[in-house]
């Protein structure tokens, strides 16, 4: 997939709104494989709608999304699940993750899936993370922060032209946003995906190539 159109695109809620000043909403935008976007919001803005648009959980907007051209209003569940599995990941802001299996088994439930990486290279993700001592514990007795990195683990096995992160850094320090940061460049200069990131102020520190406020 090359190509995420954006035409005259609101939030339902939204659409009676006339002091709505956004680069997202009411207008025409293209997100085009390879490139780095940084989305910015303030709170209640719709950032986490928009992902969810994009994802194809929710469907409360007005206006057009296209995927390479084509309306996603007419997907069926069968090329969801295809658009999720091949072409667009997500590291969703309340993370999703199953707080009574361990954070290995959180990601093996997607890598199972798609083969995408060996168990070696799994590890060495919890290593450079600084959560390998965390790999059989538990989710639920883990702090959120290390649940960002293993949702973010989970977002990279699998396949994709776009990934979606949605304020993966909110709970993370300085360092180890810088770690994640890192690895995420590295994984999209190996595949040629785009970075959709959104922020409601702190934000990784990537030149990114277009900075939209929402």
């Amino acid at each position: 997939m090359n190509k995420i159109q954006l035409h005259n695109v609101v939030p339902e809620i939204f659409a009676q709104r006339e002091d709505i000043r956004s680069d997202v909403w009411h207008n025409d935008f293209c997100f085009e494989q390879g490139k780095s976007y940084l989305i910015k919001a303030a709170s209640g803005t719709g950032k986490s709608s928009l992902c969810s648009y994009l994802y194809g959980q929710r469907g409360d907007y007005r206006g057009v999304i296209s995927f390479d051209g084509e309306d996603i209003a007419t997907y069926n569940t069968n090329r969801w699940c295809e658009i999720r599995q091949k072409h667009i990941s997500v590291l969703f802001q309340d993370l999703k993750l199953f707080g009574e299996l361990t954070a290995l088994e959180n990601i093996e439930i997607k890598n199972n899936i798609t083969h995408h990486k060996s168990l070696k290279d799994i590890e060495l993700l919890f290593e450079e993370l600084g959560i390998s001592d965390k790999i059989h514990s538990r989710i639920d007795r883990m702090s959120f922060g290390q649940q960002q990195r293993v949702a973010f683990i989970r977002s990279l096995c699998q396949p994709h032209d776009f990934i979606l992160l949605d304020e993966p850094i909110s709970h993370l320090d300085d360092h180890n946003s810088d770690v994640m940061r890192d690895i995420l460049l590295r994984e999209v200069r190996s595949s040629g995906a785009s970075i959709i990131a959104t922020s409601i102020g702190k934000h990784m520190n990537i030149d990114y190539d277009v900075c939209l406020n929402l």
